[in-house]
């Protein structure tokens, strides 16, 4: 069995600790951080990151929205889950399990790479009901290269044997390995967040959580479903992402039934990490007619 991070010993200095709550619902133990106040922003992190990669982008938001922020399972602080938990599908019903425990329905749901993916297929299945989507490099396609098709069986012969999740988190410990992966994204991002990314990396749990997900992570006809999507979305392409390719955002905005395409210049896949001021810029604008309906709700009581 892969160890798992500790929050007492692990999470002692992370950030926004004062935030963070410990939560069960659909059968996991989640690691949440919750702050600010005004219309519910939920805020998905891609595979292989944790809620510590919106540190920086929560800071802009929370003057503007109650701002949610959980550990996906099996990543970070939040428990691993059982046998389809890591699918696509079985993320989306999860999330929404937590946000009924909660008590709290999202208004906004802001996800990046993967996290967007699960965003849409919330929404979709009519799990979540937000107004609007914001897509940080949303991985919404299947990969088009041979390699990318060769991944995910690879992904799952690696998950397969407990102990590559071991020999990763080995290697993960290196800082210089964890930064090669990184800057291979297109990112720049500080060093203190190397050392975030350092200590997940080296962690066999959340190793075997990243790499589960990417076994169960199928697209296939994720884009077929794409054209169901009825709110309003925003697709946020970095142009140094070297993770996701911005043309992708292109194709999927000629997917959906209301998307706007916005390029970002000077950042990579991580863009919410190396430009939080202009990613909450765009977010708080594309919240727009959100604000307007709670002013109007207000102005009724």
């Amino acid at each position: 069995m892969n160890a798992r991070l500790v929050w007492d010993r692990d999470g002692a200095d992370w950030p926004n600790r004062e935030a963070s709550q410990f939560i069960k619902a659909a059968g996991l133990k989640w690691h949440v951080q919750t702050t600010g106040c005004g219309p519910v922003a939920l805020l998905l992190h891609g595979t292989g990151a944790s809620s510590h990669s919106w540190r920086r982008l929560t800071s802009f938001l929370n003057h503007h929205f109650t701002v949610v922020a959980p550990d996906l399972p099996g990543h970070g602080f939040t428990s691993m889950p059982q046998a389809n938990g890591l699918s696509l599908s079985g993320i989306a019903h999860e999330v929404s399990e937590l946000m009924h425990v909660l008590g709290l329905e999202p208004d906004l749901v802001i996800g990046h790479s993967a996290g967007a993916a699960i965003a849409m297929r919330a929404t979709i299945d009519r799990l979540l009901t937000p107004s609007t989507i914001v897509s940080i490099n949303g991985a919404l396609l299947p990969f088009g290269t041979p390699i990318g098709q060769f991944f995910s069986p690879l992904a799952k012969l690696l998950v397969s044997t407990p102990i590559v999740a071991q020999i990763m988190a080995w290697r993960g410990q290196n800082r210089v390995t964890v930064q090669r992966v990184i800057f291979g994204t297109g990112s720049r991002i500080e060093p203190q967040d190397l050392d975030y990314y350092s200590r997940l990396f080296g962690n066999p749990g959340h190793v075997a959580g990243a790499l589960g997900m990417m076994a169960n992570w199928d697209l296939s006809t994720f884009a077929a479903d794409l054209t169901k999507l009825t709110t309003h979305t925003v697709l946020i392409a970095a142009e140094n992402d070297r993770a996701i390719s911005p043309a992708d955002a292109v194709k999927v905005a000629q997917l959906l039934q209301q998307a706007r395409l916005i390029r970002l210049s000077g950042a990579g896949h991580l863009a919410h990490e190396e430009q939080p001021g202009p990613i909450a810029k765009i977010i708080i604008e594309a919240a727009s007619d959100i604000f307007a309906s709670s002013s109007e709700v207000r102005s009724k009581i």
